[in-house]
């Protein structure tokens, strides 16, 4: 069978005792990269010293089907270099594969990066999506972050230090300046901080330079912005089948209680933006 199995994404403290079993008696192991997989062997004081096999962005879709028919003889685990494989990780299409197979998939779970800045976000828990990183380019992000404003979900983000003014900046100017929002930063290691306000006000602290491992959780949109934004799709819905602008806005409006100007104002912003 294929053995998805979760790793620390910090603290080796968090190692459960099943994937210490599961490392000890591997002898293949599918990793994002391989040198991390040693290091976290010798880190556990793993002595198996399992055949490794590189798995990663580049390459997962072409060594799928090999690891399947590998994994029809054999236990095959599978490790990214931190947290749960396939969760914005390399996985998917060799758990695919295998579905269609037939081949067997497990999961040993641990500590997820996603979960874990949820929990210590202070942001609503009972429904939430989790986004990975958004798009580099500022046009594209822009057209996503207006996808996502009214979505009364909390959301969960990835960032890297290098991006994260921008992207607090892109999600103030998208979701409102007060929206509120965490930046969880090093979680479970040393230096691991809780930086929490609204988007604007965290956009400015990060101006001054952030690192290591960054996840950004920012809570739902207001009854009021989530009927706005929902409003203002349906319009773009409308326009796109070919009704004119002005009258899907008129007709909304009607609809929706919410006023026209606002509405045809969002929505010629919407189609300049992409």
């Amino acid at each position: 069978m294929i053995i998805l199995a979760a790793t620390p994404i910090g603290n080796l403290g968090d190692a459960s005792a099943r994937l210490r079993e599961a490392l000890e008696q591997a002898s293949v192991v599918a990793s994002e990269d391989t040198r991390v997989t040693q290091r976290l062997l010798a880190g556990l004081g793993i002595a198996n010293r399992p055949r490794l096999i590189a798995l990663h962005e580049h390459n997962e879709r072409q060594k799928a089907a090999e690891l399947v028919e590998l994994a029809r003889d054999r236990d095959l685990l599978v490790l990214s270099d931190a947290g749960m494989p396939t969760v914005s990780d390399p996985g998917f299409p060799l758990v695919q594969a295998a579905v269609a197979a037939g081949v067997e998939v497990t999961a040993i779970p641990g500590p997820s990066a996603v979960v874990t800045a949820l929990a210590v976000s202070g942001l609503p828990t009972d429904r939430f999506a989790f986004e990975g990183f958004l798009p580099r380019k500022a046009g594209e992000r822009t057209r996503r972050l207006a996808e996502l404003a009214g979505d009364r979900r909390t959301l969960v983000f990835f960032e890297s230090p290098s991006r994260l003014a921008a992207s607090l900046t892109a999600l103030a100017e998208a979701f409102g300046s007060e929206r509120p929002a965490a930046v969880c930063r090093e979680l479970t290691k040393l230096h691991e901080e809780v930086r929490r306000g609204g988007l604007a006000e965290l956009a400015a602290w990060a101006e001054g330079g952030v690192r290591g491992e960054i996840c950004v959780v920012v809570g739902g949109a207001p009854e009021q912005q989530a009927d706005a934004a929902s409003s203002l799709e349906r319009v773009l819905e409308l326009a796109a089948s070919g009704t004119r602008l002005k009258d899907a806005v008129a007709l909304v409006a009607a609809e929706s209680g919410l006023g026209k100007r606002e509405l045809y104002e969002a929505a010629l912003a919407a189609r300049r933006s992409g």
